[in-house]
C-alpha cells in the first residue's frame, strides 16, 4: 500500500515539475548608451510580450535597467530617450529561470546621418540594361550573373545599412545651353538607409563662374513596403546666375516637387509610374507637369517585353560623371529658350515600345519609339547675345539656346551588347529616326526659324567600356555617326547602353591614392564630349560673325571626387 502510495506520489511530481518550470519567472536587464559609450539615465525601456503586454522600467544613473518576473517568451524591446532616435529590438528570447542580458546603443538623427564607407556594386551589368527602371527588383535577379550585387532589398545586410556619402570638385562646363554647368563647382551628396526599409538623401552642387553662384538642392525620401512596392517624393530647388545683361539680370529659379513608386504584379509584370510638377520662374512663370511610367514583361528568363513613357529627356550619362554635377542633383533639368524676349518651356512626349533578350554572352534589344518635342530648345555653340529676345547666351561655356520648331517622328533602334572580357564590354547602337535641320544652308539666326524642317537621319555608334586591371581605371570611349547634318540627335530619348553622345566621347575615373587614416575613396574625373568638334551647322549671328548650330557643343570637363 506504501509502496502504490510512493509511486502515485513520484508520478504526480514528475508530472509536475515541467509546469513548474515553465511557470519559473525570467529577468531582462541591461545597459543603455550613446554610440561614444556614454551611459544614458531616464531612458525609457518598453517590453512588450507576445500576450501584447507591456511593461515599462527606467534607466538609473548608470544607465542600468532591468525587468523581473518576465514569464519566458519572446519579446520585443523597445528603448527612447529625448534627443535620440528610437532603438528597437525584435524576438530577445527568455528561458525559464534565466536571466538575459541586453545591452542597447542610442543614435541621435545626426549619427543616423553620419557618413560611412562606400561599397561599390559589381561592374558586370551586362543585363541590367534592359531593365533599368527597375533593376532592383527581385525578380529581375534571375537576369543578372551577380544576384545580390546592388539590391537594397536582398536582405543580406550590406546594403541594407549602408552610409554613403561623396564630395566633388570639377571644373570646365558642360556646355549644354543656359542652365547646364558652371566653370567651376563643388558639389555633394548624402545618403541614409534608416530601419532597412526607409531611405533617405540629400544631394547638391554650387556652382561658380563670372556671376553670383549658382545652386541646386535637392533631398528625397523613399520607403520599401512589405509587399514589395517602394514608393518615393523629392523635392527640388535651382537657381542659375543671370545670363546677359540685356535680360535685367533676371536668374532662373525652379521648384520641382516628384512622386513615384514601383510594383510587381504576379511576379511577371513589372510596373513603375511617377510625375514632376515644376514651376520655373524666369522672365515670368511657367509650369510644367512631367509624368512618366514604364511596363516591363517577363516572357521568359531571358526575355523581357517592355513599354516606356517619358516627358523629360533622360540623363545623357550613366557612367558616374554626372551623378558629382549638378545635372543629376535636381531631377529634369528645365530646358528652356528665348521668343521675342517670352520664355519658351521644352515639353516633350517620348513612347517606347522594345523586346530585350539575352543569349550568352550577347544581349540584345530592339525598339520602335514615337517622339515629339514642342519648343525644342536648340544648342548653339559662339559668342552672341540676348539683345534681340530670341536667344538665350550661356555666360559660362560660350553657348546659346534657341527656340527650334516642334519635332514629330517615329523611329527604331537596335541594340548589341556583347561582354568581350570580364574586364571590356562593347555596344553597337543603329537608329532611325527623325531631326531637325536647316532646309536651307547659310542663313541669318534671326530667319532660321522659317528653316528648320524636320529630317529623316540614320545614326550609328560603337562604344567600349571598361577597366584596367593594374591600375583599376574605368574607361568609356565611343563614337556616333549620323549620315547628314542634323540640329538635334537621332533618338534623343535612348536610355538603352547604346547611348552616346555625338561624335567622338571620352570619359575616364581614376582612383587615386588616399592617406590611410581616412575612410574615404579618391578618384580623378577627365570627361571629353565631341572631342572633334563635329556637327558643327553654320549660321550668319547678329553681329556679322558666323556660330553654329550643334547637336554636342565640344566641352572638357575634370575634376575630383572624394567618395565616404
Amino acid at each position: 500500500m506504501k509502496l502504490r502510495q510512493l509511486g502515485t506520489w513520484a508520478v504526480i511530481v514528475a508530472l509536475s515539475l515541467p509546469v513548474l518550470a515553465a511557470e519559473r519567472p525570467g529577468a531582462l536587464s541591461g545597459y543603455v548608451r550613446d554610440a561614444s559609450g556614454i551611459p544614458q539615465m531616464g531612458a525609457i525601456v518598453e517590453i512588450v510580450g507576445t500576450a501584447a503586454r507591456t511593461l515599462t522600467v527606467f534607466t538609473d544613473g548608470a544607465g542600468f535597467y532591468s525587468a523581473k518576473d518576465l514569464l519566458p517568451g519572446l519579446y520585443s524591446v523597445k528603448v527612447s530617450a529625448p534627443s535620440f532616435l528610437p532603438a528597437w529590438h525584435d524576438k530577445v528570447g527568455l528561458h525559464p529561470g534565466a536571466s538575459t542580458h541586453l545591452n542597447i546603443t542610442l543614435n541621435t538623427l545626426l549619427n543616423a546621418m553620419q557618413v560611412g564607407a562606400q561599397r561599390g556594386g559589381s561592374d558586370d551589368d551586362d543585363w541590367k540594361w534592359t531593365l533599368r527602371s527597375v533593376a532592383n527588383r527581385p525578380v529581375l535577379r534571375v537576369l543578372e550573373d551577380n544576384p545580390t550585387s546592388g539590391n537594397p532589398a536582398s536582405g543580406d545586410g550590406k546594403q541594407g545599412n549602408e552610409l554613403k556619402g561623396s564630395l566633388s570638385f570639377l571644373a570646365g562646363t558642360a556646355a549644354g545651353g543656359y542652365g547646364s554647368g558652371s566653370d567651376v563647382s563643388t558639389g555633394f551628396s548624402l545618403e541614409r538607409n534608416i530601419f532597412s526599409v526607409d531611405r533617405v538623401g540629400l544631394r547638391g552642387n554650387i556652382g561658380y563662374g563670372d556671376g553670383l553662384p549658382a545652386a541646386v538642392l535637392r533631398a528625397m525620401y523613399s520607403h520599401r513596403l512589405p509587399d514589395g512596392s517602394g514608393p518615393s517624393m523629392a523635392v527640388a530647388v535651382r537657381r542659375f546666375a543671370p545670363s546677359d545683361p540685356n535680360l535685367h539680370n533676371a536668374s532662373l529659379q525652379s521648384m520641382a516637387l516628384s512622386g513615384g513608386d514601383d510594383f510587381v504584379i504576379g511576379d511577371a509584370l513589372e510596373l513603375r509610374v511617377g510625375s514632376e510638377l515644376q514651376t520655373i520662374q524666369f522672365l515670368g512663370r511657367v509650369t510644367a507637369f512631367r509624368p512618366y511610367g514604364s511596363a516591363n514583361l517577363h516572357v521568359s528568363p531571358n526575355t523581357v517585353v517592355g513599354y516606356s513613357y517619358a516627358t523629360a529627356l533622360p540623363n545623357r550619362r550613366d557612367d558616374g560623371f554626372e551623378s558629382a554635377s549638378d545635372a543629376d542633383s535636381g531631377g529634369a533639368e528645365p530646358r528652356i529658350s528665348l521668343a521675342n524676349f517670352s520664355t519658351k518651356l521644352e515639353r516633350a512626349r517620348h513612347q517606347e515600345l522594345n523586346v530585350s533578350r539575352r543569349m550568352g554572352k550577347n544581349n540584345m534589344q530592339v525598339a520602335v519609339f514615337s517622339d515629339r518635342v514642342d519648343n525644342t530648345a536648340l544648342l548653339g555653340a559662339g559668342e552672341v547675345t540676348a539683345a534681340g529676345g530670341d536667344l538665350l547666351p550661356d555666360v559660362y561655356s560660350g553657348t546659346f539656346t534657341y527656340a527650334g520648331d516642334t519635332l514629330a517622328t517615329h523611329g527604331l533602334r537596335v541594340v548589341l551588347e556583347r561582354k568581350l572580357y570580364s574586364d571590356l564590354t562593347a555596344t553597337l547602337d543603329f537608329a532611325y529616326g527623325g531631326v531637325l535641320d536647316l532646309a536651307k544652308p547659310d542663313v541669318a539666326i534671326q530667319d532660321a526659324g522659317q528653316w528648320i524642317k524636320t529630317q529623316r537621319r540614320e545614326a550609328a555608334a560603337a562604344k567600349l567600356s571598361g577597366t584596367i586591371n593594374c591600375t583599376h581605371t574605368h574607361w568609356v570611349a565611343s563614337y556616333r555617326f549620323v549620315n547628314g547634318s542634323a540640329l538635334t540627335p537621332v533618338d534623343m530619348f535612348n536610355a538603352s547602353p547604346g547611348q552616346s553622345d555625338p561624335f567622338l566621347n571620352l570619359f575616364i575615373r581614376q582612383p587615386l591614392p588616399t592617406l590611410g587614416f581616412l575612410p574615404a575613396h579618391m578618384e580623378a574625373l577627365v570627361d571629353l564630349r565631341n572631342l572633334l568638334a563635329q556637327g558643327y551647322v553654320p549660321v550668319m549671328g547678329q553681329d556679322g560673325q558666323t556660330v553654329y548650330f550643334v547637336q554636342s557643343a565640344r566641352s572638357v570637363r575634370g575634376g575630383v571626387t572624394i567618395t565616404f
